[in-house]
């Protein structure tokens, strides 16, 4: 059977970067779900995605289902006809559900068992092109979007508005309307390097074309990787490590499509705040990866990713050095207030908050765990002292 391949691919603004990976393998699975219902035989599939667009690549894709024949035995001729001949309620159920018109349309069959009424027909495959559109439907509905949202006068929803789609099987467009926008040939490059349209040939120029035209690195595997070496490259030349942590290269690597490290700095007395307060900062605030030194110890620099191929990086670098600033500032200032008091020395303050109307306060919550800690201390010939220190200490840091 001849054979295409097959490329899909939704573009939308810049998709959830939590979310983005979760959504390329739903999407994939969707359409691989679906070209196994329609029974389509197909070779490997590819995902890709980017802050811009989800795409799924089918190679080796059947033209067409493969024909069928279709048998049925139905009930014996001796419950299929009365005394009379006549057709019983049963034949014709049977000749119903065989989509003919009557009971004598069907063939007989003899069997050791007996003689049946029996049913054969061939079943045309259907072409790849009729199914395609509608299995897309299906796959973008089943995708695990918790909140859709609609854009502009249109009853489509989506998690964030589509611009463009691509539906191309071999050098055919298959032209349909995917959530409110018409099908054809064309992507789109990066929104800032490559914003214009770009041809596509053939399914398997997707990829190339998009990053030696578009600015754009379409595999999230190809380009989680990258800002990973970039990474680590970065933090080589500043004379110490860049930690990679996995969840926050992938959020990084779905926040960019043509990924370019650039190191930065900050000032060195902020050191004397615990590391990991500074560190969740970086990470959860500013998307950056620290650097430690051959002992471990945080260093005064960074790395982030930006999305662009700055004429001038040291512009981007000192506007990242700028934002971090009052983050860190501010971690410093907490840790600062923080020192000046004791922690136990707010087990009062714990009174004048309400835990639950019917419960007290979290004085009362505290001393409730306190005595429960103390009793599990005690079964277990630990230090009861310890315990119910722990559980009145625990509630001081809402103060």
């Amino acid at each position: 059977m001849n054979t295409r391949d097959l490329l899909i691919e939704i573009g939308t603004e810049e998709l959830p970067p939590k979310a983005l990976k979760r959504l390329s393998e739903a999407f994939g699975a969707g359409v691989t779900d679906g070209l196994k219902n329609a029974d389509l035989t197909h070779g490997e599939v590819s995902l890709y995605a980017s802050p811009r667009r989800l795409a799924v690549l089918v190679r080796g894709l059947a033209e067409a289902q493969a024909d069928k024949t279709i048998e049925r035995r139905g009930p014996a001729l001796a419950a299929a006809f009365d005394d009379e001949g006549c057709p019983t309620k049963a034949a014709e159920g049977f000749a119903r559900s065989c989509g003919v018109a009557s009971v004598d349309d069907l063939d007989r069959i003899e069997t050791d068992k007996g003689a049946w009424l029996y049913y054969r027909a061939e079943k045309p495959g259907r072409a790849t092109v009729e199914l395609i559109p509608d299995m897309v439907r299906t796959a973008l509905d089943k995708l695990p979007i918790p909140k859709r949202m609609r854009w502009g006068a249109l009853a489509a929803e989506f998690v964030r508005p589509v611009h463009w789609a691509v539906l191309l099987f071999g050098d055919q467009v298959i032209e349909t309307e995917i959530l409110a926008v018409t099908s054809g040939r064309e992507t789109r490059g990066h929104r800032f390097h490559r914003p214009g349209s770009l041809y596509i040939a053939e399914p398997a120029a997707y990829a190339p074309l998009l990053e030696t035209e578009g600015h754009v690195v379409a595999d999230f595997a190809i380009r989680r990787e990258a800002v990973r070496a970039q990474v680590l490259e970065a933090g080589a030349k500043l004379g110490g490590e860049a930690v990679i942590d996995e969840s926050l290269l992938d959020e990084v690597t779905a926040m960019v499509e043509w990924p370019v490290a650039i190191a930065g700095d900050f000032e060195a007395r902020f050191l004397d705040v615990p590391a990991e307060a500074l560190i969740s900062t970086m990470k959860a605030n500013q998307k950056y990866f620290h650097v430690i030194d051959a002992n471990g110890k945080l260093m005064p620099h960074f790395v982030t990713v930006a999305n662009i191929e700055s004429r001038d990086p040291a512009v981007v670098r000192e506007g990242n050095e700028r934002v971090i600033r009052p983050r860190l500032s501010d971690a410093e200032f907490f840790w600062t207030q923080d020192r000046k008091r004791r922690l136990d020395s707010h087990i009062d303050e714990l009174k004048n908050i309400i835990f639950q109307q019917k419960l007290g306060t979290l004085y009362d919550k505290a001393e409730r765990v306190a005595r429960l800690a103390g009793f599990v201390a005690d079964s277990l010939g630990a230090n009861r002292e310890w315990a119910e220190r722990a559980a009145w200490l625990a509630k001081c840091d809402l103060m």
